[in-house]
């Protein structure tokens, strides 16, 4: 039992928690890598993005060199075009910037030949992560390249100029030239780098995701064993609960079969002593000894009248739930005396009560059945050859707990008596009582969390004190 008790005082954590800390952990770990994905899915239309950028340079660059040598107004028309995709990232980036989303930084993107589904990730990243380190060095490096995209246009202007005026000299075309090229140079490194650094952003992305989803992963993990340990050790605590009330349930079978065993004889008994005594009685003439027959028939009832409200008690203890009350025990050991003072002998006996604690917090039913079944039975086993018979009352604080001691001078307990004085219908004289006094007032003091204990001499007499805590703790 005390096994038992302490699994059940022990206190598991709250699954609900365990739940709930997985459910956090999964919403988490979903929308951390939904804006991953996000993250590496607009990164990867800037870069498809840059590779629009660098071959529409290119190509420009290619046709305007063309255009320079070969004066076919045609290389001019394809430069402009070409020259548009860059031109257009460009109005794109100026806008977001500075107006942020709108129809001119989106139409600048289709301009720049992005796919249309990218706009929104393209804007996203933009507007969100324009000043994260990885982002705002890669806008930095754009912002370059359409500096030297507007040279480039520049140039290309002088040398539509020149061929339309007719000034162009072979000494300007080397100049452009050198210029183009210059230009193309730079921009190479631009684009590289931008490319460079969205990688590196990437990189430092995917390694986050890794070491993110490896943590809640372990988080998902440890909850869902915790959680299964805490299953598997309140199964465990189930199954002693179910067998130890098995084995209550066994043990109250045989108390229950011993019991109504007993309690058929032990009413049948005084039954069939009256019918017997009865039957004397309606024969005999002597009226002495008529009176005598009464008398027996009187202690015949008497026994079965005193183990009925030995029953009642019992059937009260068993069935009666705990109620908290404040108890005066001064008006429960006075109601008692009262009560029991029609017991044989009971008017030779000095009733002495020192009372240092009355009022306590507890079941008032229990402590009149403990208080009534003691003092009834110091009254059933008082020594009557003894010239001075007495029953003491005390009750007092001892170590922060009541204490209710009643003591006798009575015939006491014989020392081969004293493991059993607790166990149901035992009793050292069937005549003075029913076996069960003593029984239920160990389950009385039980069920109030408390404590009995006996000292007794045989000829000198007993002790009982009764133990009971100043708070009921269930």
């Amino acid at each position: 039992m005390s096994k038992l008790q302490a699994l059940k005082n022990f206190r598991f954590p709250n699954v609900f928690i365990l739940i709930l800390i997985v459910f956090i952990s999964c919403a988490l770990l979903i929308c951390i890598n939904f804006f991953t994905i996000k993250i590496l899915s607009a990164n990867r239309a800037y870069v498809n993005g840059e590779s629009h950028y660098s071959k529409g340079q290119k190509d420009a660059s290619r046709h305007l060199i063309t255009y320079l040598f070969t004066k076919n107004h045609t290389q001019w028309k394809l430069f402009l075009e070409e020259l548009k995709v860059p031109q257009g990232d460009g109005i794109a980036r100026i806008t977001l910037l500075k107006a942020g989303d709108n129809k001119v930084a989106r139409n600048g993107f289709l301009i720049g030949r992005n796919h249309e589904d990218d706009l929104d990730d393209l804007i996203w990243l933009f507007e969100n992560f324009k000043n994260v380190s990885f982002l705002s060095k890669a806008i930095k490096e754009w912002g370059e390249g359409d500096q030297l995209i507007f040279d480039l246009f520049v140039i290309g202007q002088q040398i539509n100029a020149k061929i339309e005026h007719n000034i162009l000299t072979s000494t300007d075309q080397k100049k452009h030239l050198k210029q183009i090229s210059s230009i193309s140079d730079q921009l190479t490194i631009n684009q590289r780098n931008f490319s460079n650094t969205l990688g590196e952003g990437t990189r430092k992305i995917k390694d986050l995701l890794i070491i993110t989803n490896i943590f809640f992963i372990l988080v998902i993990i440890c909850s869902v064993c915790l959680y299964y340990s805490i299953m598997v050790k309140r199964l465990l605590v189930s199954k002693k609960e179910t067998e130890v009330k098995n084995e209550n349930l066994i043990i109250v079978n045989r108390e229950l079969d011993r019991f109504v065993y007993s309690a058929s004889h032990d009413l049948r008994s005084p039954i069939t002593s009256l019918k017997g005594l009865i039957e004397i009685t309606a024969l005999e003439d002597d009226a002495q000894q008529v009176r005598n027959y009464l008398e027996m028939m009187h202690q015949s009832l008497e026994r079965q009248d005193q183990f009925i409200s030995d029953i009642i008690d019992y059937s009260k203890n068993k069935r009666k739930e705990i109620i908290l009350e404040p108890v005066s025990l001064k008006e429960l050991c006075n109601e008692a005396i009262l009560q029991l003072m029609h017991i044989e002998n009971a008017n030779r006996i000095k009733f002495t009560q020192e009372l240092l604690v009355d009022q306590i917090e507890s079941d008032g039913l229990r402590l009149k059945i403990i208080i009534n079944n003691l003092l009834s039975n110091a009254i059933k086993y008082a020594d009557c050859s003894k010239q001075e018979m007495f029953i003491t009352i005390r009750t007092y604080l001892s170590e922060g707990l009541n204490k209710i001691e009643v003591t006798d001078n009575g015939i006491g307990i014989h020392d081969d008596h004293k493991a059993n004085i607790f166990d149901m219908y035992f009793g050292t004289n069937k005549n003075k009582g029913s076996g069960l006094g003593l029984y239920i007032v160990k389950e009385a003091v039980e069920n109030i969390k408390g404590d009995i204990s006996v000292f007794s001499e045989s000829s000198v007499g007993s002790k009982f004190i009764v133990t009971i805590p100043n708070s009921y703790a269930t």
